[in-house]
């Protein structure tokens, strides 16, 4: 089945975050939603056909997840990522977001610190600041326009009230696919001074060509032991509005723990649609996620090329992940209000700024390419009139 990822989906007036209340988060009404991180395209026809099936069915009682789903979980990342790992690892949560904030209340205490590595994904900061712990940045460091882990100023960091390290594994905003090299040295670290590693892996299904992701825990027996993996169908399939999670904990004791979490939260249950529509795009949308990486890879060319001939200013960080393109925008010579200011009133645009993405995001903004091609182009349009008037 050929999917078309060109087409125009009009979603105004549909309750859609992205479209119908951005008034929330910026100033100007009138601008083009680039910015929270779900696409514009329609799921997988074989998401679409059982959620139209269950919802003629007409009766929408309470569900559990079904070995049936399980199966598939487990059969999706063996194929997909080689990670073999047992059904009774998986656990709910209705998004990745919950899972981190009741993961940092269970399995750290109030003053206890957990670093992250900026700029990264901005929920990560509030999570732990909910929790009532500290944060401590490891940033990463940035050279010819990749990013590396800066492992020297970990180590010098930890002290013995570090606790959870939050990897973001692929990295966003920047879409970096963690080589082996590098999550073997943070695993030995956080081994040999007891910190837990929490992964955020929903993105690692978004891998472009030339890349390949690799789940923390599956590395070694020992890494699975001192982790919990954070995995969704949400961006790779564009479900984020059914709420479904996977959260993978194949230490027993871990496992306990975040059950108990799940129960104070009243949190243990799914809906109907969520399950039955994760399954189904595990089990039958490969194709249109193929199709997708492929028309995403088209994006982010469009975007390098773009700015490489008409607005020299600026520049994209090459990603191996995700259709989030993550722009350096520093040579401008603006402050992070006058950059967001710029982009709202000027070029038309609701971007993320940087700043949100802690140390290391002045003078980024972050574009959801998550949309049709000729989207992108105008919205390239607009920033180089901005720019150059």
């Amino acid at each position: 089945m050929h999917y078309n990822f060109d087409e125009i989906i009009d979603r105004r007036n549909t309750g859609s975050l992205k479209w119908d209340f951005k008034e929330r988060y910026f100033a100007e009404k009138d601008i083009f939603p680039m910015w929270v991180a779900d696409m514009d395209f329609k799921s997988p026809q074989p998401v679409i056909d059982v959620l139209t099936e269950k919802a003629q069915f007409g009766v929408y009682g309470y569900t559990e997840e079904t070995e049936s789903y399980h199966d598939a979980v487990v059969d999706w990342i063996k194929q997909r990522h080689n990670w073999t790992i047992k059904k009774e690892w998986l656990h709910y949560s209705p998004g990745v977001v919950p899972a981190l904030h009741w993961i940092v209340q269970r399995y750290a205490y109030p003053g206890d610190k957990i670093i992250i590595q900026p700029p990264v994904y901005y929920p990560f900061f509030e999570a732990i600041k909910n929790g009532g712990c500290q944060i401590v940045n490891n940033p990463l460091k940035l050279i010819d326009n990749r990013y590396y882990m800066d492992f020297e100023d970990l180590e010098n960091k930890i002290d013995d009230r570090v606790k959870m390290i939050v990897l973001c594994n692929p990295h966003n905003p920047g879409g970096m696919v963690w080589s082996r090299e590098a999550l073997c040295r943070l695993g030995d670290i956080c081994i040999n001074n007891d910190i837990l590693v929490v992964s955020d892996e929903i993105h690692g299904d978004l891998v472009l060509s030339g890349s390949k992701h690799i789940p923390f825990a599956a590395l070694s027996e020992d890494f699975a032991m001192n982790s919990i993996t954070c995995y969704a169908p949400s961006k790779t399939f564009n479900l984020a509005g059914l709420q479904i999670s996977n959260i993978i904990i194949p230490n027993p004791r871990l496992s306990k723990e975040y059950k108990i979490a799940l129960a104070r939260n009243e949190m243990s249950r799914p809906n109907l649609f969520a399950v039955a529509a994760a399954e189904a795009a595990y089990r039958g949308g490969q194709q249109w996620l193929e199709q997708l990486i492929s028309y995403i890879e088209g994006n982010h060319k469009l975007v390098e090329d773009y700015i490489a001939k008409n607005i020299p200013e600026i520049k994209a960080i090459q990603p191996q992940a995700s259709y989030l393109a993550w722009i350096d925008c520093r040579n401008l010579g603006m402050d992070d209000q006058e950059l967001q200011r710029f982009m709202e009133k000027k070029a038309g645009l609701a971007l993320n700024p940087g700043a949100m993405f802690g140390q290391g995001g002045t003078g980024f903004v972050r574009m959801n390419l998550g949309c049709p091609r000729s989207v992108v182009e105008e919205a390239l349009q607009q920033i180089e009139h901005a720019v150059h008037t």
